[in-house]
């Protein structure tokens, strides 16, 4: 029975949610566009844009009208059926087929889905989404659904036919949703629509509620939320609203954000910020020490490599014949890879390393790949490039690459890495915001690669006077330790001691005493909120990671 096959599908995607999801997510987004409209009017420039999506006047296009109590009758009068495909003939389309059934045992023949094997474009009209969801959930016009996004075809619809993308659906209610299942066209998300224009904001909040992990969006009438790969856009008259789940754990309220026509946001950022709602908090309250157990860290601000650094990473691999592997993916990926990439490592051979090694696989079938884990198990340095630090994250984070890198550390070899290079290798990430440079705390993307635990490290430190940033960070997470690193400056972790070296500073921020001190409502010893709220520590000196203080008598 339907009710049958949506309890098992509810029950896959809430277990598939509990599971591998929450470890790993494909950063890459849906193979094939979305348009995902509120209903109402809509602007031609939202029929316009699914078109140009499908193939132009190339385009080979689908109709859906099923949610439509009136589909039967419209579509056995040739008038009523002219009308009602009116708008796509008008756009110059190659051509445009009506799909339509109320019977799921037709929606299985090869015959009836024949035609979605050819499409370059399928579009739900409005309606009531349960038709949708009674005839062709888990049958094979479902099926043929999934093959036509991969192979890059656009799915889209209005009201109804936005509502029954999403596999958690609101059929119907409001404040209080009644939630079905719908289609999975869109993974993660709870789709709603007429969203403003009928006060839907409160059922949203509730069906977002009762299902954390999973992303909000609400599509406001005459507007149209655009998906491309991870890319969100918004087309048309009104706005989209996210929605995430409130986080008590994480002290985090209900989160809504509104996006006005033209504006644009990060899928694959809103997803991780709202799986990582259901994990414990982050950072911990209580942290293990900022020390390493085994290996070496060279942690460099950007901005410059003084000779005196490299030559300290190589003596660190284990001298010239020491392997050394280079990841250069926090840039793009540019049409001459391979010339960029060598100029990622360059300076290593350039100071005799002999055996430097790019790796610029970045999806995660290439970085677990027999190659790649067979270069990781040789290597005894790794380097990181510079560029943006969430770029990392998408390539490595929850892969079998994560468990590697982190072996080369406990066999004793050596990680460094400049700017984006340097911010990586910490346990909480600053900057990891997809959207720009700017946010410090960016939800979805604050898990480092913890190489030195309990730190958060940034980079162009003074130059960029960057020391307000880290405060910021530092009162919303007194637990950690925050490293703030001069441009052609390293910091040189061994056990719990880290050395200076280069041409600039570190800077050290410890507030835990602060936290202690406020709760207790004792100001004691702590600093005058006009003195420094760090320990800048130079070149040629060194600082106890563990004790959190200089280390005296250099």
């Amino acid at each position: 029975s339907v009710v049958a096959v949506v309890s098992f599908l509810l029950l896959a995607s809430t277990s598939l949610l509990m599971g591998q999801e929450a470890a790993w997510l494909d950063p890459a987004g849906n193979k094939g566009p979305l348009v995902i409209a509120g209903g109402g009017e809509l602007p031609a420039e939202i029929l316009e844009r699914f078109v140009k999506l499908a193939g132009g006047e190339k385009a080979l296009l689908i109709f859906i009208p099923t949610a439509s109590e009136r589909a039967d009758k419209q579509l056995s009068r040739d008038e009523e059926k002219a009308k009602l495909l009116e708008p796509w003939a008008k756009l110059g389309v190659a051509g445009v087929h009506v799909l339509h059934t109320r019977s799921r045992e037709k929606a299985n023949t090869a015959a009836f889905v024949a035609p979605l094997r050819e499409a370059t474009g399928v579009w739900f009209e409005g309606g009531q989404q349960s038709r949708l969801a009674d005839a062709y959930l888990g049958t094979e016009v479902e099926r043929e659904l999934y093959a036509l996004s991969d192979r890059g075809g656009v799915i889209g619809g209005t009201s109804a036919g936005a509502a029954i993308l999403s596999r958690v659906m609101i059929a119907g209610g409001n404040p209080e949703p009644r939630v079905a299942t719908g289609l999975d066209v869109l993974p993660g998300s709870i789709v709603d629509q007429h969203f403003l224009a009928r006060g839907r904001k409160p059922r949203l909040i509730t069906a977002i509620s009762k299902n954390p992990g999973l992303v909000g969006l609400g599509v406001d009438e005459g507007t149209a939320l655009i998906v491309t790969g991870r890319k969100l856009e918004v087309l048309g008259k009104s706005s989209v609203t996210i929605v995430l789940a409130p986080a008590e754990q994480q002290n985090r309220p209900v989160r809504d954000i509104v996006l006005k026509s033209g504006s644009t946001h990060d899928y694959t950022m809103l997803r991780r910020a709202a799986l990582a709602r259901t994990q414990p908090a982050f950072p911990a309250k209580e942290l293990p020490p900022c020390k390493l157990e085994s290996g070496s860290l060279v942690i460099v601000g950007g901005g410059g490599m003084p000779s005196e650094i490299t030559a300290k990473f190589i003596e660190l691999a284990g001298g010239p014949e020491a392997p050394i592997v280079v990841f250069p993916t926090a840039n793009p990926p540019v049409a001459d890879e391979g010339k960029s990439e060598r100029r990622e490592g360059s300076f290593f051979e350039r100071a005799g390393a002999k055996h430097v090694t790019i790796l610029p696989q970045r999806t995660r079938q290439e970085v677990e790949s027999p190659e790649f884990e067979e270069a990781m198990k040789n290597a005894k340095g790794v380097w990181f490039g510079g560029g943006r630090q969430w770029r990392f994250i998408d390539c490595y984070a929850g892969t079998k690459a994560e468990k590697l890198i982190h072996d080369v550390l406990a066999r004793g070899g050596v990680i460094g890495g400049s700017s984006a290079g340097a911010t990586i290798q910490g346990d909480f990430l600053v900057r990891g915001s997809v959207l720009g440079n700017e946010e410090m705390m960016a939800e979805g993307y604050e898990r480092g690669l913890a190489f030195l635990p309990g730190s958060a490290i940034d980079q162009h430190f003074s130059q960029r006077k960057r020391f307000a940033d880290m405060t910021s960070v530092m009162k919303r997470y007194p637990q950690l330790l925050g490293i703030g690193i001069d441009e052609a400056t390293a910091v040189v972790v061994q056990g719990d001691s880290a050395q200076i070296m280069g041409r600039g500073s570190a800077h050290f921020y410890d507030y835990r005493t602060r936290a202690a001190a406020a709760n207790s409502g004792d100001s004691g010893d702590v600093p005058l909120a006009d003195a420094p709220d760090y320990i800048a520590v130079k070149a040629g000196e060194k600082f106890n990671l563990v004790k959190r203080e200089k280390i005296s008598g250099q």
